[in-house]
């Protein structure tokens, strides 16, 4: 268990922007930042970090947290878990126990596999460097690639035995689960028996975005043709190739740095970038380019340079993947390598700034790459040049913005020798068509009639609606607890005085004077704790309900303190004054004080109404008159005092 004391010294270093910035990328808009959500799909950025109050919330999906909050429901970490990841990031010494193989039986399946998969890397590398066996065949293999032993060390490559089973009898004997080993995909079952997937491979492990291993890849060293070349986990519940790009642990920040990712084919490519200094480099490794991958790398940049090594089977077959890019409103560019060179071994052959002199003098966009590919092939042909402005204009029709659509529709006019009207009109068929497409339901169901009201039915306005008032206090407290406002009050000799007092004292003292409870109980509860605290002398601040271990209520502290608007950078570069809520502190809370208690009175107004109608004891409904009379007398005063008319 980990220490308060220890809980708060992570939660006081943890810095929420870059928390988040390790997974999103994070723009700055006046005193937050903004990025697309990363927990639902969304082309305009809602999701607003704010550094100053500690908290991120997503105002088109409802998600909001603080740090700690944010690493379990982006990672699925437990509360400890995420606890611990951000004591790592920020080097927090943490006192844990050594795990037992009875502590690990009672992990989750899910933390069960990591724990398996983290136990599987460390014994591949310690076989890699440790054994005679894994030196001889796997370590020289590496340092044949001319892999330094600090790469080595950095990627976590590792080596396992050609022998039948023995990672699964080690895994076992440690108290691993057969069904963890089977499930992760380190070991296949058969006949009752389990044996090794990855005898006699070198190992590359597969990291997610905070670094945890979820699976592997395995290259075989020996030339037998009845056995694949490369061989990668199956899926499991930790690992999903369609959503992991190999490297992007390591990348990330580069990619941010950069502004631009570089994607690459296999393990061995973003290995030796790395090794030679560019470091903004992920591999989709064996798997074609998907969506989802497509979208991991938009949390970071919305540029990928796309690198070949000049197979032109291979580039005809990427085509699917640049338009999938294209479709999800990136830029993409092409860098094609010379004839016999890959990324890998191009990056061993040269320098640092020779291959970053040599991606940026040949990224080209993926019109110019396109159709000067396409144009090589339809040989002056016209019924293939047809054929081939037809594809180019389908791709072009993939691209959200239609700026860029233009743009690219005048370059591929002046490549391809062709009237841009010619391309224009062939590229609005295709959207119309995708328009219909899309709306397909709109043409042919019939337009619904509205529905007509029964009169006899009437709305009701519910004057015991609090809620709104309710919220804004809270919030009010959770904003502005330690803040001072001035009133002014008379002294006993008659001499105006100024009488300083904590809103939090103010608020608090005033609602319990008059026992004004609210109705929601979580709004309740937040309320206590701040009086708890007051009469212990302590004001408490936002963050103590933030980064409350209450899941419930930190969400809750968070929702009412996150706002969507902010001021636009230029009213301050211009100076144009604006006022802030804070400029009149007193007006506000007063305000917001009376107004709920004006609500409040209204609802026992129509309380006192309701038991009116139902009493028949003269003495008892004479009792209930004279309450009523008094309480439509507090409800004009306050609403004098805060400038109302009361017409009824």
């Amino acid at each position: 268990m980990i220490k308060p004391e220890t809980i708060q010294e992570i939660f006081e270093t943890a810095k929420i922007d870059e928390v988040v910035g390790d997974f999103v990328s994070l723009k700055r808009r006046g005193i937050n930042l903004i990025g697309l959500c990363p927990f639902h799909n969304e082309k305009t950025p809602s999701f607003t970090v704010s550094p100053a109050k500690g908290i991120y919330k997503c105002f088109g999906c409802g998600k909001g947290g603080n740090a700690v909050n944010f690493i379990m429901d982006h990672e699925h970490y437990t509360y400890p878990e995420a606890l611990k990841y951000l004591a790592h990031k920020y080097s927090v010494e943490i006192d844990e126990e050594e795990q037992t193989p009875e502590m690990i039986q009672q992990h989750s399946s899910m933390e069960g596999l990591f724990h398996v998969s983290a136990f599987a890397q460390k014994y591949f590398s310690e076989t890699l460097n440790n054994t005679e066996e894994g030196k001889a065949i796997g370590l020289s293999y590496f340092l044949e690639r001319d892999f330094t032993e600090e790469t080595i060390l950095k990627f976590q490559l590792g080596y396992c035995l050609d022998k039948f089973d023995d990672f699964s009898k080690t895994a076992l004997k440690e108290g691993y689960k057969k069904e963890q080993l089977i499930k992760s995909g380190l070991s296949i079952e058969n006949d009752q028996n389990i044996f090794d997937r990855f005898k006699a491979r070198v190992i590359f492990p597969i990291h997610n975005l905070t670094g945890r291993v979820v699976g592997f890849g395995g290259r075989i060293l020996s030339s037998e043709k009845s056995k694949a070349k490369y061989v990668n986990s199956p899926e499991s519940d930790i690992y999903n190739k369609s959503k992991v790009l190999y490297g992007i642990f390591y990348a990330k920040n580069a990619i941010l740095k950069n502004d631009d990712c570089l994607l690459v084919e296999g393990y061995t490519d973003v290995i030796s970038l790395h090794q030679a200094g560019i470091e903004n480099v992920v591999a989709s490794s064996g798997t074609s380019l998907t969506i989802d991958q497509i979208k991991l790398i938009k949390r970071f940049t919305p540029n990928i340079t796309i690198l070949y090594d000049g197979d032109a089977a291979g580039l005809k077959a990427s085509f699917r993947g640049i338009d999938m890019i294209l479709e999800a409103g990136m830029n993409v560019k092409i860098v094609l390598f010379p004839d016999g060179e890959d990324p890998d071994s191009f990056a061993r052959n040269h320098s640092r700034d020779e291959v970053k002199d040599f991606i940026k003098k040949n990224a080209a966009d993926f019109i110019s790459f396109k159709t000067n590919l396409l144009v090589r092939e339809s040989d002056k042909d016209p019924l293939k040049k047809a054929a081939l402005i037809k594809e180019i204009v389908q791709t072009i029709a993939l691209i959200p913005d239609g700026i860029y659509r233009s743009v690219y529709v005048k370059e591929c006019s002046s490549i391809m020798d062709i009237a841009e009207q010619t391309l224009v009109n062939e590229l609005n068929k295709l959207l119309r068509k995708k328009f219909k497409d899309q709306n397909k339901e709109a043409y042919t169901e019939q337009i619904p009639q509205y529905a007509v009201p029964d009169l006899k039915e009437k709305l009701e306005v519910e004057q015991s609606d609090t809620l709104t008032h309710e919220r804004e206090i809270i919030r009010l407290l959770l904003t502005y607890a330690d803040q001072e406002i001035i009133f002014e009050d008379i002294d006993e000799n008659d001499h105006k005085i100024e009488v300083p007092i904590k809103i939090a004292e103010y608020v608090i003292h005033d609602l319990k004077s008059d026992e004004i409870d609210f109705h929601d109980a979580g709004l309740q509860l937040i309320f206590n704790e701040f009086d708890r605290a007051l009469e212990n002398g302590t004001i408490l601040t936002s963050e103590h309900f933030t980064q409350n271990p209450d899941a419930k209520l930190s969400k809750l502290a968070i929702d009412l303190m996150a706002t969507p608007y902010e001021l636009s950078d230029n009213w301050l570069r211009k100076r144009i004054p604006v006022k802030h809520e804070s400029d009149n502190l007193i007006k506000l809370i007063t305000s917001c004080v009376l107004s709920f208690k004006a609500k409040k009175i209204d609802q026992m107004i129509l309380d006192n109404q309701k038991e009116l109608n139902d009493i028949d004891d003269p003495t008892e409904f004479m009792l209930r008159q004279q309450k009523h009379m008094s309480l439509k007398t507090i409800s004009i005063e306050i609403n004098k005092q805060l400038s109302r008319i009361i017409t009824k």
